[in-house]
């Protein structure tokens, strides 16, 4: 028995798995962002890890679900007056959003123990899955800490930072996932020049900082505000004393409309400019695959970008908003395929040639 070939096989499995959970994750953001672009997000108000995945299944479920969301602010100052059928299709995409938790968890751990009993699952992979298991329960917790803010007196929706904290945590459970997927591709690999290495990495935890700041303008609302570009109620730079405005002044990078949709703008400039330079610099000094990875991370960002500036110049739909929020996930996804494969591979090249999965077949030619 040819037993390179059986660890390819192993290892494939492994990757599939991990690229599988990964999928998902990608699908919840998208759930969750439609959660919260159609108000949803505060119909549940009680979080119920096991007896929650059972919707109410009578009437008599249905109208005492109904008369706790009653007692909510978000009802009594937006929604008065709201019918049960109503309510059933808020109930809904946040029921849906928390089953997709649950069906993740489920996806994550059962295969990881069955990998782990047939000793397909090295120590260190091993180690890393455990953290982002922890990571995953604590996204939990902080989904629901998110939602018990929205329900405090006064209050319509949640609160911004949380709100970006949470899917942030989210991404970087979706950037270690992809890492830990990327790691087990099967060939040899040569590292980047070490200065390419750092700027691979910089790329992703730009991109994190990035899709925190953007959970900040969707929770904050402060995209419905300063709908042109490139220009902010005709300048480029808003005066300080608008950014500004809130005193005390730390609160203006959650509050402020100005500011927090100034700092996104200018941190996609940011990843814009790192991300070309770099493709440049791996054009000119790095390996053939090291630069095809480079330019796709480009051609996400430059997406990303004319995307999120149709969606702020048509006042966030609820279409552009879906998109913008998962592509941003393509280009965490991409990113991190590209800095771990950046560092290179030293896996045994299978004897039957393969073709690469997921993102790291944008990798090109060998070297």
């Amino acid at each position: 028995m040819d037993m390179r070939g059986a660890g390819d096989r192993r290892s494939g499995a492994v990757r599939t798995w991990l690229y599988v959970v990964a999928a998902l994750v990608v699908a919840m953001v998208a759930v969750g962002g439609a959660t919260r672009l159609t108000g949803s997000g505060l119909s549940i108000t009680e979080w119920r890890p096991v007896t929650g995945a059972i919707p109410p299944l009578s009437e008599a479920d249905w109208a005492a679900e109904f008369a706790k969301y009653k007692d909510t602010p978000q009802y009594n100052i937006l929604n008065q007056g709201m019918g049960l059928s109503a309510f059933k299709v808020l109930y809904g995409w946040e029921w849906g959003h928390r089953l997709l938790g649950r069906v993740i968890g489920l996806v994550f751990f059962l295969p990881l123990i069955v990998f782990w009993w047939q000793g397909r699952i090295s120590r260190r992979l091993g180690l890393g899955l455990l953290g982002l298991g922890v990571l995953g329960g604590f996204q939990g917790a902080i989904g629901w800490i998110m939602v018990a803010s929205g329900l405090q007196p006064g209050m319509t929706a949640v609160a911004p930072l949380k709100l970006a904290l949470h899917l942030t945590t989210a991404s970087l459970i979706l950037a270690g996932l992809v890492w830990l997927a990327a790691g087990e591709r099967r060939g040899v690999l040569a590292p980047a020049p070490a200065r390419l290495r750092m700027t691979a990495l910089a790329l992703p935890i730009l991109v994190l900082v990035q899709i925190f700041l953007g959970g900040l303008v969707a929770g904050s609302h402060a995209g419905l505000v300063y709908n042109t570009w490139p220009t902010m109620d005709g300048q480029l730079v808003p005066p300080v004393d608008s950014l500004f405005a809130i005193r005390p002044w730390i609160e203006n990078f959650v509050d402020n409309h100005a500011l927090v949709q100034f700092d996104h703008r200018v941190t996609a400039y940011l990843v814009f400019v790192v991300a070309i330079l770099h493709a440049v610099d791996a054009r000119l000094t790095g390996p053939k695959s090291a630069a095809g990875r480079a330019v796709g991370v480009v051609i996400l960002v430059l997406a990303q970008m004319a995307l999120g500036i149709a969606t702020l110049l048509l006042a966030v739909p609820l279409w552009a908003a879906l998109a913008h929020q998962v592509l941003a996930m393509a280009v965490l996804t991409m990113a991190t395929v590209h800095a771990r494969l950046s560092r290179g591979s030293g896996q045994v090249a299978p004897a039957a040639a393969e073709p690469p999965l997921g993102f790291e077949g944008l990798a090109g030619g060998r070297i």
